[in-house]
């Protein structure tokens, strides 16, 4: 940003480590915790920019640390999810298998899957035999095999 910009608060930083008490939070929904480059507001109101690596990907309870030495807390903001559940592991695995091939993102738990609420994915899973409801939740969808920092490493040169 150049100088006659009046944003004071900057995020520059992700820090390695969770634990460290943060002085605030901020908390933004799945499609905003992608982008590296973000004008936003703390959830106090305070405006702040997020400048981080390309390619970065905020999870709920990341630590972030202000130009000034802030740490913020990332938190994973409710939005309108279609979560699918059973008691069946196969029909789980047949409709990640289905949502994986249209390259949906996904939320995977004990009994169920969540991804973003989608009125076609719906009719899909319900014709699998899920059971489906919308709902408002965080969404926390998986890293995928090439998460970078979010999942596990795995190098081609064996």
């Amino acid at each position: 940003m150049d100088t006659q910009d009046p944003l004071e608060l900057r995020i520059n930083e992700r820090l390695a480590e969770t634990s460290a008490p943060a002085d605030i939070t901020l908390t933004l929904p799945f499609e905003a915790r992608q982008k590296s480059r973000l004008r936003t507001c703390l959830d106090n109101g305070a405006d702040v920019g997020l400048f981080l690596p390309r390619g970065t990907v905020l999870r709920h309870g990341d630590r972030l640390r202000t130009t000034n030495g802030l740490l913020v807390e990332v938190r994973a903001a409710a939005e309108t999810v279609s979560t699918a559940r059973s008691s069946d592991p196969l029909l789980l695995a047949r409709a990640a298998y289905h949502l994986g091939n249209r390259h949906v993102a996904l939320q995977i738990g004990p009994g169920w899957l969540r991804y973003l609420h989608d009125h076609v994915l719906d009719d899909m899973v319900r014709e699998l035999g899920l059971e489906l409801c919308c709902e408002q939740a965080p969404f926390e969808p998986e890293a995928g095999a090439y998460g970078g920092a979010q999942g596990a490493h795995h190098d081609h040169a064996h």
